[in-house]
This record gives structure tokens, C-alpha cells and sequence, in this order.
């Protein structure tokens, strides 16, 4: 790519960024695949798959003009796959709805529909399970808040339960369990990252007193995917928006979490943990992670890519996950 075109697209999504409650890309470009490996800081794509494993085409129920931001859990033998899809609205500024994809070997998956349509934009949906219960937090910034959803009957329904916080421009929210309480980190203002914590996941939640923990920093603020525990360390996934949004990955290690302190360093030095390959569905970057430790001590994680998607292809003899 000419150095002038790269600066063309960087200003571009930029631009688009700055004024845009769903940090649109262009038409058809964002698509979702799958990465495996020994460590989830050392994550490639699989020679047993072609990625990417799903694109806006395989959108039945709606005019798709992206799918990102993918999560997923296993529930009873299936994966279950959670991501933004950006929809198409005639006269209408385009949204950003929640779908659902299915997959039993978690290499070939299967679109089923959008499971989650407010009027406002969805983005990033943080699914986990507690309590025997299944939870979801998408993004939903245009309302100042963080909302929390419940499934009825999962996978496919879900109703609103509780706003977790609000008042800021909140993005990517992202909650773990630690040492007696829950955490979230979320981002505000595109370049400072919040930190909050709770007694349990329905209490009031407070600011820590170290927050933000990152402030004025596009690089390193926004959350990235699911916050992990690994070698007894919580890991934190970081997208890097500079020069321009969706550009790669990092990793930090937290070394210390208190409702008093805070401390964390960046995992595997200068080496992002994903980042644009150069060529195909990811060529110009990536954006989310969300790793899996399986029961053989693999790792398996679903991704996010932008440039040229690629046809889905089939696998023959594909590891199950």
C-alpha cells in the first residue's frame, strides 16, 4: 500500500471515528475469524481453517454492512457466538445490532439472527455466565450508561436488567471477577480508560480511586476483548486506535488490584498480540480479541479483522474445540 493511501484511510477512519457514536468503518469491510494457539499472548490463524469464518454476507435477516467485536461461550456442547452487526436502515443512520452465530467444532459457524435490537446502537457485547444465569453488557454509548441484559431463554433472549453505571460516554465496557469483588474497565472520551469496581455484580459500582488509569492515550485505553486470567495474572486487552482506529492489539498484565491500588505493565514487550497482516480480511488491522483456555491447555479465540473479506470455506477434518 502507498504511503499516500494509507494516510488517506487512516484519516479517513479517523474521521469517522471522532464523529460517530458507532465507530463506522467502511461498507463491508470489518469480518470476524478464529485464532488458536499455547498462550493467549501467542495467538495465530489455524492451517486447518481459512479465515475469515464469518462476514456481513452470511447476515440473513438483515442488510449487514460489517459483523466485529465478537464473543463467544460454550454452553452445552455448542459455542455460541455473540458480535455487533451493523445494519443497513433506508433514510436512516445505520445501527449497530447484535447476532448470534453457532458452531459446534468453534471452526465452521452457522448465523443464526439478531438476538438483540434497540433503538439506539449495540456494539461489543460482553457475554459471561454468573450464578448459573447468562449476562450480556454491550456497548451503548449514545445513551451515557452501561446496561446490563439478562437472557430468558438463552441464547436468544435477552431483557434489560440494571444500568451498571452512567453519565459518561462509556465504550467496551469489560467485567471480571477478583479477589472478592467484580471490576470493569471501560473507556470514555476515546482515549481514557475508567476503572470500577463492585461488591457483586448487581451492587452499586464506585470509580476507584486511581481512575482513569490511562488518560489521553488512543494507543492503550480502549478495551480490546475479555479480560483473562493467566500463570495466576489478570491480562488486559487493549485495542490501539493511533494513528487510526482498529489498528492492533495489545496485552498489559495487571501486577496489582486493590480498591486502593492499581498497577499493570505491557505483556510480550513492543509485539502487539494481533495486529493487520498485510493482505486479505485483516490486511489493514484487528481490533478484538476474546481467548479461550480449552481442556487440553490450547487456547482458541474468536477475532476481528478489516480489509477485503474472503468466501467462507469448509474444512475438512477440523479439531473439536
Amino acid at each position: 500500500m502507498s504511503k499516500a493511501l494509507f494516510k488517506k484511510i487512516s484519516q479517513f477512519l479517523t474521521n469517522r471515528r471522532d464523529n460517530s457514536d458507532s465507530d463506522e468503518t467502511p461498507a463491508g469491510k470489518w469480518s470476524i475469524g478464529v485464532y488458536a494457539g499455547t498462550s493467549p499472548l501467542r495467538l495465530n490463524s489455524p492451517e486447518t481453517i481459512v479465515n475469515p469464518v464469518l462476514t456481513a454476507k452470511d447476515v440473513t435477516d438483515a442488510s449487514a454492512n460489517f459483523v466485529a467485536d465478537p464473543f463467544m461461550i460454550k454452553a452445552d456442547s455448542t459455542w455460541h457466538m455473540f458480535f455487533e452487526t451493523e445494519v443497513l436502515n433506508a433514510g436512516e443512520e445505520n445501527k449497530g445490532k447484535i447476532g448470534l452465530a453457532t458452531s459446534k467444532d468453534g471452526f465452521h459457524w452457522k448465523y443464526e439472527k439478531i438476538i438483540l435490537d434497540e433503538p439506539f446502537h449495540l456494539s461489543y457485547p460482553y457475554v459471561f455466565k454468573w450464578e448459573n444465569e447468562y449476562y450480556l453488557i454491550p456497548e451503548t454509548r449514545k445513551l451515557r450508561s452501561v446496561r446490563l441484559y439478562k437472557a430468558t431463554d438463552f441464547p436468544t433472549k435477552w431483557v434489560f436488567e440494571k444500568t451498571l453505571i452512567k453519565k459518561k460516554r462509556y465504550a467496551d465496557s469489560s467485567v471480571f471477577q477478583y479477589n472478592g469483588h467484580w471490576w470493569m474497565f471501560t473507556e470514555s472520551g476515546h482515549s481514557t480508560l475508567r476503572l470500577y469496581y463492585a461488591n457483586s455484580l448487581l451492587d452499586a459500582w464506585t470509580e476507584h480511586p486511581k481512575s482513569p488509569v490511562i488518560k489521553k492515550n488512543p494507543s492503550i485505553a480502549r478495551p480490546g476483548g475479555r479480560v483473562i486470567t493467566f500463570d495466576n495474572q489478570i491480562i488486559r486487552y487493549t485495542q490501539d486506535a493511533y494513528p487510526h482506529y482498529g489498528r492492533q492489539v495489545w496485552a498489559f498484565r495487571i501486577t496489582e488490584l486493590t480498591t486502593t491500588s492499581y498497577k499493570e505493565e505491557q505483556a510480550c514487550g513492543e509485539i502487539p498480540i494481533i495486529t493487520a497482516s498485510g493482505a486479505g480480511w485483516n490486511k489493514l488491522g484487528m481490533h478484538h480479541i476474546d481467548p479461550h483456555l480449552l481442556d487440553d491447555n490450547q487456547w482458541f479465540a474468536c477475532v476481528d479483522g478489516f480489509g477485503e473479506p474472503e468466501e467462507t470455506c469448509e474444512v475438512s477434518e477440523t479439531p473439536q474445540v
